[in-house]
């Protein structure tokens, strides 16, 4: 059988790194894109290339010179500072876009290419927007609303349809992983507003608002499962797929275990904007990383613009429940990915791989 050799473009994000790990425990030949090199688990080599997907020749030059790769996982995408309010933006929607396409091109006329997984959320129920279906379904009709998922969306079909391509799409909720530097993950937040509360002998309460709303998330080894079974599963071809870890849970219900792990007492909820108030906390992190040890990164390099999605997945603010936002994964579980996780157990593992490689500190030993 020809080894297959799979392109994770966007490597360095949170679902691009889980990806490569799992691709590579499974004995795949794995080409990694990204700015920088992703941090993986797996100790077998794998091929990376610093690229950037806006520069199309560069692009090109890059991707055109891959003739083995047979299938394509795009987990890139572009954010602006504002990321909230970058969602609406057409500029934004525009060059998410045209990066897929700079990929797409010379993939289809230089390499194998046979399978493209794209990733989309539940902003393509429109949760950023209204109130969505309960539970949103993959076979609801698409929420017409200016979003970056349809360009890229309706640019795959074309370009699958015109080459003899299969193709899936993904619609994880929430993912948790131990992600850092990144746009949409949570446990490198807990860990510093843990960290700093620690340092400043600040109360270490829920800083949401005071809802108790049920969440979704979906663990990030579970996506990239999801991912690799989908490369050998026709029924996953040609459809959308809502990913969970088959639960449900409340911020305020899980802020013990994140005391618990990371060796703070947790104290009673204190609603506080983290986007600004981390904003603020430089100084106080470089003086912990002195004292534990740590990587020698900034604020910045830990949190990316992770605490300002933790402000709007927390419910920063709010004094009323939001909508519930719930999605169903029947369709998935019918196609025969039937993984599931314990919430909890991801919380935990993230923050702990973060701690055990020394992005946070382990406040329960002595300095």
């Amino acid at each position: 059988m020809t080894k297959r050799t799979v392109l994770v473009v966007g490597a360095s994000g949170l679902v691009g790194r889980a990806s490569v790990d799992t691709f590579l425990d499974h004995d795949w030949d794995v080409v990694a894109v990204s700015r920088r090199p992703p941090e993986v688990i797996s100790e077998r080599p794998f091929r990376h290339l610093p690229v950037d997907l806006t520069d199309a020749p560069a692009t090109t030059a890059a991707l055109q010179a891959l003739p083995e790769v047979s299938h394509l996982v795009y987990a890139a995408a572009f954010e602006k500072s504002s990321l909230v309010a970058g969602w609406s933006d057409p500029h934004q929607m525009a060059t998410n876009r045209t990066m897929l396409d700079n990929v797409l091109r010379p993939l289809v006329t230089h390499t194998r290419l046979q399978h493209v997984t794209l990733m989309q959320g539940t902003k393509a129920y429109g949760v950023h927007l209204h109130p969505i279906p309960l539970p949103a379904r993959e076979r609801h009709p698409r929420d017409e609303h200016p979003n970056f998922y349809w360009l890229q969306e309706d640019l795959l079909r074309e370009t699958a349809e015109r080459h003899g391509l299969a193709w899936t799409i993904f619609r994880p909720v929430q993912v948790v992983g131990p992600a850092y530097g990144v746009a949409y993950c949570t446990p490198p937040v807990i860990g510093v507003l843990a960290a700093i509360c620690h340092e400043e002998g600040l109360p270490f309460g829920f800083p949401g608002g005071a809802t108790f709303p049920v969440k979704q998330a979906a663990d990030v080894r579970l996506v990239a499962d999801a991912i690799r079974w989908a490369t050998d599963t026709p029924a996953a071809w040609g459809g959308h797929f809502n990913l969970t870890n088959g639960e449900v849970f409340s911020w305020q219900e899980l802020w013990p275990l994140f005391g618990e792990v990371m060796g703070v007492q947790v104290d009673e909820p204190h609603p506080q904007p983290l986007g600004p108030l981390l904003a603020t906390k430089g100084d106080q992190w470089t003086r912990i990383v002195h004292r534990y040890g740590l990587r020698p990164m900034t604020l910045d390099d830990v949190l990316g613009q992770s605490h300002l999605y933790a402000d709007y997945t927390f419910g920063t603010g709010l004094t009323e429940p939001p909508p519930p936002a719930l999605v169903s994964t029947v369709k998935v579980k019918q196609a025969g990915f039937t993984e599931v996780r314990d919430t909890e157990d991801t919380f935990r593992w993230s923050l702990r791989t973060l701690i055990d490689r020394r992005v946070l500190p382990d406040l329960r030993r002595s300095t």
